[in-house]
């Protein structure tokens, strides 16, 4: 058996220092960061790009979406929206404390929808909010994040499965949409 080559090694144990340390950080309560605005954002988004650049050895002055792109991350914004996503999957799938449950209505729980084609729908209803604070609530954001997802992502039968393919549906949608990427580097 061949032995490891140690240059090789300690990169890959740096790398793996980097991700957790990194992503513990910008993971922590990043949902409740859901549509506010890009600036408060931005500071998590930089940690993000400073780790990508070191872990490739890039230069600071380097673009850092193909960076992102090769190590698989997706920036901060899109993080964000996974996590609400992982939540209205636990909500749609009844895995989760009563209070989220109670937050949110599916359209085909509503008795006036009887007839109608989004009875028969996986989405739910988006309430109406007066102010920029009630779009943030997850009754709202829920919603419309789970709404905005394909069909195929939304009828995943498990966590695993529902987890890989709303982080390739957003992975396309952040690097392959070019309204995205040209959003993406305006905020930066």
């Amino acid at each position: 058996m061949r032995s490891a080559d140690p240059k090789n090694l300690i990169l890959e144990v740096m790398r793996q220092l980097i991700t957790s340390f990194i992503f513990s950080r910008l993971d922590y309560c990043n949902a409740v960061l859901v549509n506010w605005p890009f600036s408060t954002i931005a500071p998590l988004q930089r940690v993000q790009n400073a780790a990508a650049r070191l872990l490739l050895g890039l230069p600071r002055r380097d673009h850092v979406h193909p960076a992102l792109k090769e190590l698989h991350w997706l920036p901060v914004v899109f993080r964000i929206k996974f996590k609400v996503a992982l939540m209205m999957f636990t909500v749609h799938t009844r895995r989760c404390p009563d209070y989220l449950t109670d937050s949110v209505q599916a359209c085909n729980s509503d008795p006036g929808r009887t007839r109608l084609r989004s009875a028969s729908s996986t989405n739910y209803s988006v309430p109406r909010t007066r102010t920029k604070l009630g779009d943030r609530a997850f009754s709202v954001v829920g919603p419309v994040v789970w709404n905005s997802l394909p069909a195929a992502v939304r009828e995943a039968d498990s966590l695993y499965s529902f987890k890989r393919k709303l982080k390739t549906h957003l992975f396309t949608m952040c690097f392959t949409d070019l309204l995205c990427f040209y959003v993406f580097y305006k905020l930066l």
